[in-house]
């Protein structure tokens, strides 16, 4: 059960604060909260600190417990936490990671302008809502089965990729370049396996969308111009979705477990929903393996979806995607565990970093960065929700020495979707937003009233914390002008 957070906290700065390492309550490190006074306010009295304190206590933690500001109470970790594990010494956790794993989210920028849309963007929604199938159990037309599933699951987007659903290219312009290694699918389970068969290239329900967005404004002009974007009215493309009931499953059949192996490995935990194993375990080792296979998954999700969508445009434009410029900007993962090379004491480290609710922000002259964006920082993708602003924006060296290279991923849920459904209808949150000159197209109601805008944090402060704090630069800000959801 959750519990409110009753320990001290010391406001480090104007946009940190710190739950201070406590011997008594089990706490192994501080944790730390990215925070203006507002967000603060807010987060005080939330059982989402009472997590950011529960993850310090975890075995062989290295550095903080960090809580990001769009923070909000999740399973186990907080949305919005970060953790680093000694590879050694520390653990791997389903809760670290979430039950969508790689939810994360594409941008593509195009040589249009809002202009060039014309009458024809109703067209080019309906295509687009038409060629992906959104909300719980749809299925794709894009089927893989036997060994092209398994491919999938190894090598991710670049599976899709040579089975023609993309190009080369996008391949450098995605996290880990689609494909996390030592995903290893034996001892998948039966269900989980069924259920990824019908599920590539669909779009997931809840705060998931395609969008089709204009550059609203944009803050940094030299590192806008490496990304592609050029200037206010330019057209953009995001796609936020994961890795669907596949990795819901393998969530799923973890925790039962993982449950075991605190029991067997003597891990004390403050919360069983932190159930987790050491790393290097058989049950460590086959989490991560599963966990792996669903975040390959989820990239070749979205690169499927990248592919139905330039098809949509180049019908509707009459001309190649090529020409339209639909280039990817960048993809990123904001639910996942990966192994990465740090600074801990003057060294490099290998650790674990759980991103749950979490974005990587790798900063410049990263070696894993590709070469087009190595000397300006990684491109981080932000999405808002349905009538608010996304953002892109790039990774830092403060969040290399401050946040293992980690930066907020949204703007962080304020209201349970069962409140959301009673403050307004599906049908009221629709016209206030073609109101905005926003077009929206969506499987349910019920969704379109969880996911309202006033459901959320206001993500221009989310990001602007992040941006003071130095964990993340603003590039550009994104405005929808039409949304497709499940």
């Amino acid at each position: 059960m959750a519990k409110r957070y009753e320990g001290p906290i010391e406001q480090v700065d104007d946009y940190r604060w710190r739950l201070p390492r406590v011997a008594n309550a089990g706490m192994n490190a501080d944790g730390i909260l990215y925070a203006d006074d507002v967000l603060f306010k807010d987060l005080k009295d939330d059982a989402a600190l009472w997590q950011v304190a529960n993850v310090a206590c975890m075995p062989g933690i290295v550095g903080p417990s960090l809580a990001m500001p769009d923070c909000h109470y999740g399973y186990g970790f907080p949305i919005g936490g970060v953790a680093a594990f000694d590879t050694a010494e520390g653990v791997i956790s389903p809760g670290g990671v979430g039950y969508d794993i790689n939810c994360g989210v594409r941008l593509l920028r195009t040589n249009l302008e809002r202009a060039d849309l014309g009458t024809r963007l109703a067209q080019l929604v309906d295509k687009i809502f038409a060629a992906v199938p959104a909300g719980v159990g749809e299925k794709g037309r894009i089927r893989m089965k036997g060994r092209e599933l398994e491919e999938v699951f190894a090598k991710g987007a670049q599976a899709a990729v040579k089975r023609g659903l993309g190009r080369p290219e996008d391949i450098e312009a995605t996290e880990e370049r689609g494909s996390l290694p030592g995903a290893d699918p034996a001892g998948l389970s039966d269900r989980a396996v069924k259920r990824a068969r019908p599920q590539l290239a669909t779009l997931g329900s809840g705060n998931h969308f395609i969008e089709i967005q204009i550059v609203d404004e944009i803050y940094d002009p030299a590192v806008a111009g490496v990304f592609g974007l050029g200037a206010p009215g330019q057209v953009t493309v995001m796609i936020h979705t994961g890795s669907r009931g596949f990795g819901h499953q393998v969530c799923d059949d973890a925790l039962d477990v993982m449950q075991a192996a605190v029991r067997k490995y003597n891990i004390e935990l403050p919360d069983k929903q932190l159930a987790c194993a050491p790393i290097g375990s058989p049950e460590g080792q086959r989490y991560y393996g599963h966990m792996a296979c669903a975040a390959n998954y989820a990239w070749a999700n979205r690169q499927a979806i990248t592919h139905l969508v330039r098809e949509a445009f180049s019908e509707v434009f009459g001309e190649g995607d090529a020409r339209l410029g639909l280039e990817q900007i960048w993809d990123v993962a904001h639910n996942i565990a990966k192994f990465e090379e740090h600074r801990v004491n003057g060294g490099s480290k290998r650790l674990c970093v759980h991103r749950k609710g979490a974005t990587r922000a790798f900063g410049p002259g990263h070696p894993e960065l590709p070469d087009k964006y190595r000397q300006v920082g990684q491109p981080v993708l932000v999405p808002g929700d349905m009538g608010t602003a996304s953002y892109l924006l790039v990774g830092t060296e403060a969040a290399m020495a401050q946040t293992w290279g980690s930066t907020c991923h949204g703007a962080g849920r304020q209201m349970s979707r069962t409140q959301a459904r009673k403050t307004k209808s599906g049908e009221q949150v629709i016209r206030e937003l073609e109101a905005q000159g926003i077009m929206i197209r969506a499987a349910g109601r019920k969704t379109v009233a969880e996911e309202m805008p006033e459901a959320y944090k206001d993500v221009d402060r989310v990001v602007e914390v992040c941006h003071q704090a130095g964990i993340s630069r603003k590039v550009a800000r994104l405005v929808p002008i039409a949304v497709m959801k499940g």
